[in-house]
């Protein structure tokens, strides 16, 4: 099988996001608010976004159309890890958010389908369609407590389609711009909204500034960050239809395996079942002709 750019990218970012995923809740519960670990995740763009201008020369691409797409896409990045972190997480439980936020592919696929005109082969579509089964099981983490309210849910479906929208945006943003240009402008826009994230924290709550606090952050949600550079990188070379779904179902697949390792967590029956439906979602995308 030859060598394959968008893979080995999406691949990479599949592994970061997973490890992310896997160490990312430690610092809120050791008591550092989640407004915070926005603020710290925007930061930790920075060296990637430095990184990638290097790898360029410096040479950012600052013309209005670039511009334009740039910002359009941090800010619904930004903007969704806003809404998940201080809003749906801070009102409703993980194991509803998430197996909403990470069919964000749905989104991805059916406007990649109809105004990209992106296509895949039969096998590609076994392939999607499993991953997209996968997903909501490899979140599934049980029904065993109460929900008080359901002002959760709209935080939880803003999350669901900006994301899904931004990725459509990174591809056509791609046919014309670096991918470093891009997420140079991911990078600007989650700072942006950092002083919205420090206005809505209530400092007058017991905070953790230890190790546990902003330095743990700061390095897991760096994770985050690299994995983010990495899948611009797997859209500029691969189709939006099979990235998403693909990122999105083997992401999850390392975090419950690392959480296993961890936390000594046997996983569920139905969280099982979506690891096993991952590895052959992998394969057949791992086989499709992206370009």
């Amino acid at each position: 099988m030859k060598f394959k750019p968008w893979l080995a990218y999406a691949l990479i970012t599949t592994l970061f996001w997973g490890v992310w995923g896997a160490f990312s809740e430690l610092p809120v519960n050791a008591g550092f608010p989640g407004t915070l670990v926005y603020v710290f995740w925007s930061l930790s763009m920075v060296p990637p976004a430095l990184a990638g201008l290097k790898i360029i020369d410096w040479k950012l691409e600052h013309d209005w159309n670039s511009i334009g797409y740039g910002l359009i896409i941090g800010i619904l990045g930004a903007g969704g890890a806003l809404a998940l972190m201080s809003g749906a997480i801070e009102n409703g439980p993980a194991y509803l958010i998430f197996p909403i936020i990470s069919l964000s592919p749905v989104i991805t696929i059916i406007i990649s389908i109809i105004f990209l005109k992106e296509r895949a082969s039969k096998r590609g579509w076994i392939g999607i369609i499993i991953a997209l089964i996968a997903i909501p099981l490899l979140s599934y983490q049980g029904s065993g407590h109460s929900v008080n309210g359901i002002l959760w849910l709209p935080f939880a479906l803003i999350v669901f389609i900006v994301w899904g929208v931004q990725a459509v945006f990174m591809k056509l943003a791609n046919r014309t711009m670096k991918a470093e240009s891009i997420f140079f402008y991911m990078m600007l826009s989650g700072i942006m909204l950092a002083p919205i994230a420090l206005f809505m924290t209530d400092f007058s709550e017991p905070i953790t500034w230890g190790f546990k606090g902003p330095y743990l952050t700061f390095f897991v949600q760096l994770l985050n960050s690299i994995g983010a550079l990495c899948i611009v990188y797997a859209l500029r070379y691969g189709k939006a239809i099979v990235v998403s779904p693909l990122t999105n179902a083997v992401a999850p697949m390392i975090t419950v395996a690392l959480s296993l390792i961890i936390y000594s967590v046997i996983p569920h029956t139905v969280v099982i079942t979506g690891m096993l439906l991952s590895i052959v979602s992998v394969i057949l995308l791992a086989f499709e002709d992206s370009s």
